[in-house]
């Protein structure tokens, strides 16, 4: 994907903020929350569009671009993308989109949008949609959010890790819009399970690291 023609906005005064977050993903030290896995929920979203899923585009796409924007494994992130979103849109973009942009954000940190919010389904399933990516994928994803959580020792990052996954399996649903749970649940579950399986060979200890380790 051409992540610059990418951008929804239109307006030359809106490249700036483009540009400074396209660097903030394109940061060096970032594992799995990087350029790429922007292009994935992109494409996600599109794909969710073409397949006749209901959702407000413009607002959604902008909080997809912003909902990394600040990732560095600690507590907090998506409050703190979602405080760059009231910082930076408005005068770009009526205030009203700001505000369902900045909760769009603060929705990611939980995945857990309710029945009636259609934005809030479509982001969350494009988010999530790398849990149901093949075998190949999947490892990647798995090995690069190590990366981004490289301070954490083993046994705490197995704890936090099987605490998010164990979460995500208890959900009575992964996915919320139709297309998502028809191609993307099973695999999914399918994924997370055997990364379950694996993690449990492991022998953690001690308190849950500081984010969803996701």
């Amino acid at each position: 994907m051409d992540l610059p023609a990418a951008w929804p906005l239109t307006d030359a005064a809106s490249l700036d903020l483009r540009d400074e977050l396209l660097a903030a993903y394109a940061d060096p030290t970032r594992g799995y929350h990087d350029v790429r896995h922007l292009g994935e929920v992109l494409t996600r979203l599109d794909e969710l569009d073409r397949a006749g899923a209901t959702f407000d585009r413009a607002p959604v796409l902008l909080a997809a671009w912003f909902h990394d924007g600040v990732y560095d494994g600690e507590r907090d992130a998506e409050e703190r993308s979602a405080a760059w979103v009231e910082r930076a849109l408005p005068g770009l973009v009526a205030d009203e989109v700001v505000t369902e942009v900045a909760r769009l954000v603060r929705l990611t940190e939980t995945h857990r949008p309710e029945p009636d919010d259609l934005g809030g389904c479509a982001l969350s399933d494009a988010d999530l949609a790398i849990l149901a990516s093949d075998g190949a994928r999947y490892d990647e994803y798995v090995a690069t959010v190590r990366v981004d959580y490289r301070h954490v020792p083993d046994d705490l990052f197995v704890t936090g890790r099987t605490a998010v996954l164990e979460d995500l399996l208890a959900k009575p649903r992964l996915f919320h819009t139709s297309y998502a749970r028809e191609h993307w649940e099973e695999p999914a579950r399918a994924n997370v399970s055997a990364e379950l399986a694996r993690l449990a060979s492991t022998q953690p200890g001690g308190d849950q690291p500081g984010d969803q380790l996701a």
